[in-house]
């Protein structure tokens, strides 16, 4: 470790020494409108005035502001142009730091009469540490979010998660993560119109910015805006799957010299269907079989829910913003059903006995999060921010389950039933501060600390209803008190030179946990100090054949429902359970990969999990009670190689496609034995898109998913099949959009699981109510041809709030 410091301090100090002593100096501006508004993204190019001979080239910033550096005095010419205005030139003399005054564009109303807006190609462009989609202006964006991700090279979309392969993604939305649990963010996505996405990145390798949990993210890059005014839209759609999903979104942004506000709202009401068969061989003390149990259950959910996000930000003058950031969720009505039929057979097969199970759940959901950052921008391009952040979180749970119970000649002997109440509070704090400086035109340095504070409270009261009245039951009523503090520091630097490009990071996180269960008496304490380095270096080769290399360390932390030691029952026989015991896993992640010919791409990689959190059903041969249960594997190992490549057969038509050939071996100790088991597996990705008519207007987008028998949490999961279709068509001279999707167009989307160790012996099939088809219209209007900014606010420690099962 003190090696690795050395050498960060080391090129760190060697940077500044170069810039220390360079004989040169930078020219520096702001670009703006005539109404005196900033101009985002203006190209800026410098040549010498005797043969116009390229010297420096950039672009402004969000705000306007460009800065040249390492330029050699003498005289040149500088060029201001942007897409709608007449370009500048301007005469300079370089002899010391050079700030120019405001440079003003004037509009080309000619110009503007002539654009035409055409579909562009999604484009792939990949850097060391990710990979970064291109979506602006494709047919992918007339769909919704959570589509665009689907299409996306290299993440897979499944049930309540989104991952990166075989790892969980956390969520970004302008490298700030989005602050909902994981079923509400699948759901915001499946109501957020994508019409204001500019690019996906997949980070593989997270820079030290990005907090230490965060192993593999995706980070949505949302359009900017460019000019004032107002802006609005309208989208609706209709799913038909087992059951009608309705939902509906509105947005509304505006713009001027002081000001930005964008507001979004959406209503989503669905029912959601779900169906299991499940086969449990409990097992005598010689781990043969000594009964059968088979049951069918019937899922479903049925629920509202009212989303809100709120931005405004208020330019107090052209270097500083104060921006308040407020996202809101709130279901007032979620129903979830399970109706299950157990029959129980000896080994024989011969009929002991059966039983029935309703569960029925009324939960109310409240989730807050607000968020207030200052930024400043300093003359030399460096830049500071600071931000505060508190959450709100209430969670209550009402639950009702009868069973009645049936005997050999299946006559009806007894029932049992009771209910349940459940709440959890939490509520976070956290403050943070970032700086970013530019150390010359190809290399910058950034550092920051962050403290975040949270604290739950969580209670369960069960009462047993006996000949008509409530019983308290103690043994299943708690109370769980969790308090966690977390400091972090962090330090990045990022280097280009020549055919080279060097990212080198490192964060340092002191965690401070306090757990304490009042039924069990028990206190659960965790205090450590952990470092997590990031390395990135990519060489260009030649123009068609490069390498490239990273390595990232981070956590994996558990969310607060699993370390709440509570039992929520499905069933009598069926529980789910939380585990103060458990750990925070860390993860070493490595690779090295090349892309030639342009279009291909071969990559090798090396995942060590230590403590990997996998919630593992575990049944209990002497009770005949399954408990779905968080537990720390011993040791996790993912390795495997990946081969991909993104060609256009024709101009109109991209084809992406992505296989993968991986092993996971993953091994743990529960007692009664060591287990230890390993599965190779595929994982294959095909993309297609397709534009038609001169316009471009009618787009096609095909999407095919194939995963291969794979190993997840000691449980082989078989062979899938992802296949969604999606049609879209502008109307309205381009301000409507009509979009139709057939999702699991084969029906092999469905999946098996088993588990098959020790005395373990359990096999699954379920059927989602994943096969429907989606019609959708949306509208814009106000000023069409402003790009909007939706953008959402960070909480990395919302990211583990967890519904309870």
């Amino acid at each position: 470790m003190i090696a690795r410091l050395r050498f960060y301090l080391s090129a760190i100090l060697f940077v500044f020494s170069f810039v220390a002593f360079a004989q040169e100096f930078s020219v520096s501006g702001k670009v703006v409108d005539e109404s005196k508004q900033a101009i985002s993204y203006a190209n800026i190019i410098l040549q010498t005035t005797s043969n116009a001979t390229f010297v420096k080239g950039t672009s402004t910033d969000d705000n306007g502001n460009f800065v040249l550096n390492a330029i050699e005095p003498g005289e040149y010419l500088l060029k201001i142009s942007f897409i709608g205005y007449k370009t500048i030139e301007k005469s300079i003399i370089v002899s010391d730091n050079l700030s120019l005054q405001d440079l003003k564009l004037i509009e080309d109303s000619e110009a503007l009469d002539q654009i035409t807006i055409t579909a562009k190609r999604p484009t792939i462009t990949r850097k060391p540490d990710r990979l970064i989609f291109n979506v602006a202006n494709t047919a992918l964006i007339e769909g919704t979010t959570l589509q665009v991700l689907k299409s996306t090279p290299g993440i897979i979309v499944s049930e309540g998660s989104i991952n990166i392969k075989s790892s969980p993604a956390v969520i970004y939305i302008n490298n700030r993560k989005v602050q909902l649990t994981s079923d509400e963010l699948i759901q915001l996505l499946e109501s957020a119109p994508a019409n204001s996405i500019q690019s996906v990145e997949v980070i593989t390798n997270p820079p030290a910015s990005f907090d230490a949990d965060s192993g593999s993210v995706v980070n949505i890059i949302m359009s900017k805006n460019l000019i004032a005014g107002y802006r609005g839209s309208i989208a609706t759609n209709y799913t038909q799957g087992v059951f009608p999903r309705y939902n509906a979104a509105t947005s509304h942004y505006f713009k001027n010299d002081k000001i930005n506000l964008n507001v979004n709202y959406s209503y989503t009401n669905k029912k959601i269907n779900r169906s299991q068969e499940d086969t449990v061989n409990f097992l005598d003390t010689n781990n043969t079989i000594d009964q059968i149990w088979n049951s069918d259950a019937n899922r479903n959910t049925d629920s509202e829910t009212h989303n809100l996000n709120f931005n405004f930000d208020y330019f107090i003058n052209d270097k500083t913003t104060l921006s308040l950031t407020s996202t809101g969720l709130y279901v007032p009505f979620f129903n979830y059903q399970i109706r299950n039929n157990t029959d129980i057979f000896e080994a024989n097969s011969s009929f002991l006995s059966r039983f029935t199970s309703d569960n029925l759940s009324r939960d109310d959901k409240l989730n807050i999060g607000s968020d207030i950052n200052f930024r400043h921008e300093f003359k030399e391009g460096s830049s500071l921010s600071i931000n505060g952040h508190f959450t709100t979180y209430d969670y209550e749970r009402n639950q009702n389950v009868l069973s009645n119970f049936f005997d050999i000649n299946n006559t009806f002997t007894n029932t049992s039933e009771f209910n349940t109440l459940a709440n959890q509070d939490t509520e976070i704090v956290t403050g943070q501060v970032d700086y970013n400086v530019p150390l010359s035109e190809s290399s910058t340095f950034n550092a920051g600390i962050k403290y975040s504070s949270v604290n739950t409270q969580s209670d369960i009261t069960r009462l047993d209803i006996i000949n008509g009245s409530e019983i308290l039951n103690t043994a299943n009523s708690n109370t769980f008190d969790y308090d966690e503090n977390v400091f972090a520091a962090y330090a990045n630097y990022n280097k280009s030179w020549k055919k080279w490009d060097l990212v080198l990071g490192l964060r340092a996180e002191q965690t401070d946990i306090e757990g304490f269960s009042e039924t069990l008496n028990q206190t659960n304490t965790q205090d450590f100090l952990e470092w997590f380095p990031n390395f990135s270096l990519s060489h260009q080769i030649t123009e068609n054949f490069s390498l490239y290399g990273n390595y990232k360390r981070s956590i994996t932390r558990p969310n607060f429902t699993n370390l709440n030691p509570f039992t929520f029952f499905l069933n009598e026989n069926t529980v789910v359970t939380g585990n103060p015991n458990l750990q925070p896993t860390f993860k070493d992640h490595f690779v090295v990969g090349t892309n030639f010919l342009e279009h291909f791409t071969i990559e090798a990689y090396y995942i060590n999990y230590d403590g990997a959190i996998n919630e593992l059903p575990r049944q209990d041969n002497a009770t005949n009670i399954i408990a779905f249960s968080p537990v720390n594997l011993d040791k996790t190992v993912d390795f495997g190689f990946d081969f991909s490549f993104d060609i256009y057969p024709t101009e109109k038509w991209n084809l992406y496609f992505v296989t993968s050939f991986y092993n996971i071996t993953e091994e743990a100790n529960f007692g009664e034995g060591f287990v230890e088991l390993d599965q190779w597996a595929n994982y294959s990705q095909l993309v297609n898109n397709i534009s038609f008519l001169e316009d471009n207007s009618l787009n096609l987008s095909l999407l095919l998913v194939f995963g291969s028998r794979n190993l997840q949490g000691l449980t082989i999961v078989e062979d899938r099949l992802v296949s969604d279709l999606s049609i879209s068509k502008r109307i309205l001279k381009d301000k409507g959009t009509l979009f139709l999707t057939v999702s699991d167009l084969f029906n092999e989307q469905d999946f098996t699981t088993s588990v098959n160790y020790l005395n373990q012996d359990s096999r699954q099939f379920t059927d989602l109510d994943n096969r429907f088809i989606t019609l959708g219209f949306s509208y814009k209007f106000g000023n069409t041809k402003l790009n909007e900014n939706k953008r959402d606010i960070d909480a990395e420690e919302r990211e583990r709030i967890k519904d309870p099962d």
